[in-house]
């Protein structure tokens, strides 16, 4: 099963990949996720005609030209090819080309997930949303508890917003995110909004907890804010929570914070002295990381756009040159020759 879309929508199955390897079908099915702009450039690598696949697509508009090509790629080197198209737009060519197809489910979000702004944000969290509660195994009441404590989440990081305007407000000029598992995932998305908003003006980073100690680290120096996305996975946390204490100690970093639920506790050796923390109450403890991946993203998402009014720039439009789209432009799609 091959979990595929261009930028953000890519970061979709960069999150869900490692909650539905522990909680889907993996005895039936091989989860992977692989960007649209790599399988569309060498596809041989990815797409095989022996290799029964589920192509699952995201995409907020279903425009974007390598979302489009990646789905004509499968079908031209896939023998036997089935098709999930989670997308917001019904009027986007990728929904279109769903429609009737019997090999291809489409599922359509919620209308308001379409957003209009130029990056990505209700339509990212809601097609997350949407791939966990499809290949998530455990039972629907279950599932809908979890959902009830990820929106009192979101809620909380709304109420809050002056909390996350003050971490904005600090004077830095690169920002860090780090996560481990599917939070890794949502890292990556949460530096890109930060790119994405101040038109580059914060240069960003992201890595894992373990991965960071291996050369990306020289990233950090005295105007770096860094945070680290804390797992709920009890022994996950303790990698997260290390390299918390570790940036911290360093003394390099202008800001370093932790985001994670609860922790006040010794049994999370406790924040490191100095470090600032946005702690989600105790009671969401049992929350798992693949949905305690959408309120993490909430408030990176607040931060991005706190960040771009900090600098005058209009998060709508942030981008000055036009040279960055919120469809992507300018890409020449090839015929690929033949058959795998």
């Amino acid at each position: 099963m091959l979990f595929a879309g261009a930028g953000s929508s890519a970061y979709v199955g960069d999150t869900a990949v490692p909650f539905v390897k522990l909680t889907g079908d993996e005895d039936a099915f091989d989860f992977q996720a692989t960007p649209t702009t790599s399988i569309v450039s060498n596809p041989a690598s990815y797409l095989k005609r022996s290799h029964p696949t589920i192509l699952v697509s995201f995409a907020r508009s279903g425009n974007s030209p390598e979302s489009t090509a990646t789905v004509s790629l499968a079908q031209q080197l896939v023998q036997d090819l089935y098709q999930i198209t989670i997308t917001c737009a019904p009027e986007g060519k990728l929904a279109r080309q769903a429609a009737g197809d019997d090999r291809n489910l489409l599922w359509l979000m919620p209308e308001r997930a379409n957003d209009q702004a130029f990056a990505m944000t209700g339509s990212f969290t809601c097609m997350t949303l949407a791939t966990l509660l499809i290949f998530d195994r455990r039972p629907l009441e279950e599932k809908a508890r979890l959902v009830d404590q990820i929106c009192a989440m979101g809620r909380d990081v709304i109420a809050r917003e002056q909390e996350v305007q003050a971490l904005a407000g600090l004077d830095f000029q690169r920002i860090i995110y780090l996560g481990s598992g599917p939070l890794a995932g949502i890292a990556r998305e949460a530096q890109l909004k930060i790119l994405e908003l101040t038109a580059g003006r914060i240069a960003t980073a992201f890595d894992s907890a373990l991965g960071f100690r291996h050369g990306p680290k020289s990233f950090v120096d005295e105007t770096s804010a860094a945070f680290v996305l804390v797992s709920s996975d009890p022994y996950t946390r303790k990698y997260d929570l290390d390299m918390l204490h570790e940036l911290q100690a360093d003394g390099i970093a202008r800001m370093v914070c932790g985001v994670m639920v609860g922790g006040t506790g010794e049994q999370d050796g406790g924040a490191p002295a100095g470090a600032k923390m946005f702690r989600f109450p105790g009671e969401y403890a049992g929350v798992p990381d693949g949905y305690l991946a959408l309120p993490f993203t909430v408030f990176g998402q607040i931060m991005a756009l706190h960040a771009a009014v900090k600098l005058g720039n209009r998060p709508d439009t942030p981008s000055p040159t036009g040279t960055v789209n919120r469809v992507v432009k300018g890409v020449t799609i090839h015929e690929f020759p033949g058959r795998v």
